[in-house]
This record gives C-alpha cells, structure tokens and sequence, in this order.
C-alpha cells in the first residue's frame, strides 16, 4: 500500500505547499497510525497487482474518505471510481473528503463522483472536527461532502 500511496504522491510534488510536502510522502509509521487511528484500507489489484488503494474512517455522524492513491501506471483507467464506489457503499452515513485545494485532479475527480466543495468557513471547522491536521494544512486543503451531507446541511438551514 505505502508503494502505491507515495507513487501515486508524486503528483503532489510542486503543487501542495512546499512546506507540507515530504520524502516519503506517507513513511511507514504514518500508515500505522492511521489504521491504529480506525482508518479501513481496501485495495484495488489484478493478477496479485496492486492497483489503487483508499481508506474510509468512521467518525460518528460521519465517514471520511482517506489516503485515495491509483499507481500512476493505471490512472484513468476507472480504478479510483470503483474504489470510491466500494468504499461509498460500505456506509450509511454522509462521506466527507479532505484534500488539497491546488490538487484541481483530485476535487475534479470527487465532483465528477458526485461530491461538492463546502464554502471555506465550513471546511475550516469540519477539519478541525474531524481529522488531526496542522493549521498549515487546514489553511490549504479543501474538504467535498456528498450528497447525503449537502442534503442534511439544507434540511438544517431550513429548519432554522
């Protein structure tokens, strides 16, 4: 998995702030901690091949998709759609997605599955809600919700 993850993280090199990015991109302790932590991988292979992996993390009211990564070798080839499916079908409850706001790939790809950005000041508090992030990072990622998510903001804002 951590092959994939930090292959598929080259992508980020130039584009995230220089001051998050490092060598290896995901080292191996990070990855324990994240399973420690609840995050479930669930991998993408073909003939004993990893092709893609991503995690999803229950946080109560919420899941998040985590750590999503294709090898770049099969990028575009509907491996990050059927794991997202996968992982989407795997809950019952409203998915967010935090990445990073110049990865303009990465939220393309959500959008087209169906997710939306949240407005800024919403995504600050959802960071800091639900995952364990600087404020570096906070200040330079954007966070997608779905459908059930967007829906149950609305039916909130309604009702006030």
């Amino acid at each position: 998995m951590l092959a994939i993850v930090n292959d598929a993280a080259q992508a980020y090199r130039g584009v995230i702030p220089a001051d998050r990015w490092r060598e290896p991109y995901m080292p191996t302790d990070e990855l324990m901690e994240e399973i420690a932590g609840g995050v479930v991988f669930w991998v993408a292979e073909q003939e004993g091949r990893l092709l893609g992996v991503m995690g999803i993390q229950d946080k109560g009211d919420v899941a998040l998709v985590r750590h999503a990564y294709v090898a770049r070798t099969t990028q575009r080839m509907g491996v990050g759609t059927t794991l997202l499916h996968h992982v989407e079908g795997l809950v019952d409850k409203p998915i967010l997605i935090g990445t990073w706001a110049d990865a303009s790939w990465a939220i393309e790809f959500y959008r087209r599955n169906g997710f939306a950005v949240v407005p800024n000041g919403v995504k600050d508090r959802l960071l800091r809600t639900y995952w364990s992030i600087p404020q570096r990072q906070i200040e330079t990622s954007v966070v997608l919700a779905d459908r059930r998510w967007m829906e149950g903001r609305r039916r909130a804002s309604a009702d006030r």
